[in-house]
């Protein structure tokens, strides 16, 4: 049987065939055009990157490889007796643009047991951490870490050809998203568990096996929901911040360590990452104020309190999106199937009805509708995943499976070093008085 990297390899050719075409023979062709607000505005939806492994539409939500969120719950293969997708499976789909077989997943499965033993140094080097120190920069700092172990940066010294750039980073890759749930489960148990740490099970698969390593409950639901938590976050097209600082920094030629690192750090900022756990911190806030679950009429001034004192509903509003997000959707379907009755997962229900119309009406938000924060936390506090900090961890293993895919990509079409032209306040000053706009 052919190996998911024989499979890979079968693809670059056309693939390759079909970007050189485009930049030959359409290379002027011009798919966006930018504005001054843009240029300020943090290059909001400029055109400007090859991202195949997954597509965001502001309308319809994200798709992977064309499948929408619905679809790859229903076809991607599940763990025995499980309806949730396995990792394994959304990796497959993101690197190949096929849905695989549960033969395919068991394969993955098994390549990535064999990959995942974390080596001493590295456990040496958590261990110096301090214990306080935030639970992502010490994933980024481990991830960093293992960069001495890139095949990538041996074979690059050595001189390998630019046809095998690929090969190395497929190595890199795979090894890498092989560790990710080890190191999680290590850092969390070291910083939260007194450093009792729990053994892999080499009967699961690759997010059963976090679930399980993390030792926070025995309900194999939980095992459930983070094969589902792992495949809705994994990717998210490559415009946002984790996405394209992996990309921008793997098209410098550093290796996958570097590039997901690099990630990473984007990943911890309040304004990407974050969201999850502030919206939950906003729920247990609201809980407190009421004694429990409060009314409508208290949810609806509750809300307009939080919007009258210039802060956000947490968990509502997109870049992108401009209806409810998909990944909050399935999320929701999991939490009235496993938890309907849980006073938070109320709470959520309750500001998934009242809190479009409120921002509707209070009038600055241009999407009133939830993203997958708004949902992502209640779940894993309910399983007893109740530590904050770490919950931006989660994500960051789920995000290493699409830009990772991403970056095996990047190298074997041979794509460029991203350098975008910038221009000064001064510059755009003297373009508009050179070209004045014409008068409304």
């Amino acid at each position: 049987m052919s190996t998911l990297k024989d499979k890979f390899y079968l693809k670059v050719g056309p693939m390759k065939a079909r970007v050189q075409s485009l930049a030959k023979e359409h290379g002027d062709v011009n798919v966006s055009s930018v504005n001054i607000g843009q240029v300020v505005g943090g290059a909001r939806d400029i055109i400007s990157m090859l991202w195949d492994v997954s597509l965001l539409d502001k309308f319809e939500g994200i798709r992977f490889r064309g499948f929408s969120i619905p679809e790859l719950r229903d076809k991607l293969p599940k763990a025995p007796g499980g309806t949730e997708p396995l990792p394994e499976g959304i990796f497959y789909l993101l690197l190949l643009g096929e849905i695989p077989t549960a033969e395919d997943c068991a394969a993955i499965t098994e390549e990535w047991q064999k990959r995942s033993v974390l080596p001493q140094y590295l456990i040496d080097t958590m261990n110096a951490i301090p214990k306080d120190t935030h639970p992502m920069t010490q994933f980024s700092m481990a991830i960093l870490q293992l960069q001495r172990e890139s095949e990538f940066a041996r074979r690059y010294k050595e001189k390998m050809p630019k046809t095998q750039y690929w090969d190395a980073t497929y190595e890199d890759v795979m090894n890498l998203i092989a560790k990710l749930p080890n190191i999680a489960a290590y850092i969390f148990r070291r910083t939260y568990m007194g450093g009792k740490h729990i053994a892999p099970d080499p009967k699961l698969d690759w997010g059963g096996n976090l679930a399980h390593m993390l030792g926070v409950s025995n309900d194999p639901a939980f095992k459930e929901l983070m094969r589902l938590y792992l495949c809705i976050h994994s990717d998210h097209e490559g415009g946002n911040v984790s996405a394209h600082a992996t990309h921008l920094v793997g098209s410098a030629l550093s290796d996958a360590y570097y590039s997901l690192s690099a990630g990473m750090d984007g990943l911890a900022g309040p304004l990407h990452g974050l969201a999850n756990q502030e919206v939950l911190g906003w729920i247990q806030d609201l809980m407190k104020e009421f004694g429990g679950v409060p009314t409508k009429e208290q949810m609806e001034k509750f809300m307009w309190d939080t919007l009258n004192g210039g802060r956000v509903i947490p968990g509502y509003g997109h870049a992108v999106l401009r209806k409810t997000d998909p990944r909050y959707v399935a999320q929701r379907e999991f939490a009235l199937k496993h938890m309907p009755d849980y006073d938070l997962f109320k709470i959520v229900s309750l500001v998934y009805e009242v809190a479009p119309d409120v921002l509707t009406k209070h009038g600055k938000t241009k999407n009133p509708w939830p993203n997958v924060d708004a949902h992502s936390g209640v779940l894993l506090y309910y399983y007893g995943a109740t530590q904050f900090d770490f919950y931006t961890v989660f994500f960051g293993v789920s995000r290493a499976l699409g830009v990772l895919a991403q970056l095996v990509w990047d190298r074997a079409l041979g794509l460029p070093i991203e350098r975008p032209k910038s221009v000064t306040t001064e510059w755009l000053e003297t373009f508009l008085k050179e070209h004045p706009p014409a008068a409304k």
